[in-house]
């Protein structure tokens, strides 16, 4: 099938935004979940909402609001992105890298989402593109710019590229990088027209973010190889999730399936401390469990690092399970199976 982008526009518009509509659907409870979609607004695509079996499962709980997330009191800004902005909407954390977010809504509107304070909130920054562009410009060590909001790829087809050529005119602007869900949410997004104007602008990578294998179907299969034959380098960003992917056997399903599909795992993620979000969190030593359930037993290729984003806007730190340790002079391996194996660190002679 082919996609043009008046369907892609019309799948947005019948998107379900109420919860009476989503009463209407599953023969549930509205009014306990106004209060939600109030504060945090609901939108859930056509084709997501046709992947959820029963409520409750593993789908459901990504997209339909709970009101558990109005009893949480975390920061709205754990990671401090408001004060990492030289201009309005853009984060520069890393010295040689910037996340610039350039939309404000999504096709669906995750309930873990690490931007529940501004994401489909009416939230707009007082500032033009114009200002993020010239810092960019005045700013030689940025070197790799990442795309993200909201999700860039419900920008316009036209806007894109007016936004990535403009880019590619920064001399020192070498990566760009998208951030974006529509091909677990949208797919009809994924447009043959959308993947020409993509293919223009490389090297271009493009970040996707699977959370469980049941996103994995013939539609957003079909997205990503469309992407994935513009030229375009897919990888995949999973947060942990209590109740839809922290068992190991779902997500070594999620990442071979991944792989499958061309897509290479590249970050779990731990759980930002962001408020409306405390329901989902796992302990770290689940992480670090799932972790020690995929290395080895999987591809290399299959087995993505898992992440802690510090408070404070410290940065990423991977997390491992104990592999080496030292004792009495000796080096100590750990290996998949459990075995621990000694081995010979030679002494550095000066």
């Amino acid at each position: 099938m082919s996609f043009n982008e008046s369907q892609w526009q019309k799948s947005l518009a019948a998107a379900i935004t109420s919860p009476d509509e989503l009463a209407e659907r599953f023969g549930t409870e509205p009014e306990p979940l106004r209060a939600v979609a109030n504060r945090y607004p609901l939108r859930i695509t056509p084709h997501y909402l046709s992947l959820i079996r029963i409520p409750g499962d593993p789908i459901w709980r990504q997209c339909v609001p709970d009101p558990v997330e109005l009893e949480d009191d975390q920061s709205e800004d754990p990671l401090c992105e408001e004060s990492l902005s030289p201009v309005p909407g853009l984060i520069h954390r890393y010295p040689d890298r910037v996340v610039w977010l350039v939309a404000n809504e999504c096709a669906v509107y995750c309930r873990f989402c690490m931007r529940k304070r501004r994401v489909g909130c009416g939230r707009t920054d007082a500032t033009s593109r114009d200002a993020a562009l010239n810092y960019l410009a005045g700013t030689p060590a940025i070197r790799d710019i990442i795309l993200s909001g909201g999700d860039p790829l419900l920008l316009p087809d036209e806007e894109l590229a007016d936004l990535l050529g403009r880019l590619r005119a920064i001399p020192h602007v070498e990566i760009i990088r998208i951030g974006t869900r529509v091909p677990v949410t949208l797919p009809e997004r994924i447009t043959p027209a959308l993947c020409q104007v993509l293919k223009r602008f490389h090297p271009l990578y493009i970040n996707t973010h699977f959370n469980h294998p049941a996103e994995i179907n013939p539609e957003s299969a079909a997205a990503c190889a469309r992407l994935a034959d513009a030229g375009i380098q897919l990888g995949n960003q999973t947060v942990l999730l209590r109740g839809v992917n922290d068992d190991p056997g779902v997500m070594r399903s999620l990442m071979t399936g991944l792989l499958k599909i061309r897509i290479r795992p590249y970050y779990i993620h731990q759980m930002d401390l962001v408020r409306g979000t405390g329901h989902f969190r796992t302990t770290v030593d689940c992480g670090i469990e799932i972790m020690a359930s995929l290395r080895g037993h999987l591809s290399g290729l299959a087995t993505p690092y898992y992440v802690i984003d510090l408070p404070g806007g410290k940065g990423k730190v991977p997390v491992l399970p104990e592999y080496v340790r030292r004792q009495n002079g000796k080096l100590l391996l750990r290996s998949y199976l459990g075995e621990v194996v000694e081995y010979s660190d030679p002494a550095i002679v000066e």
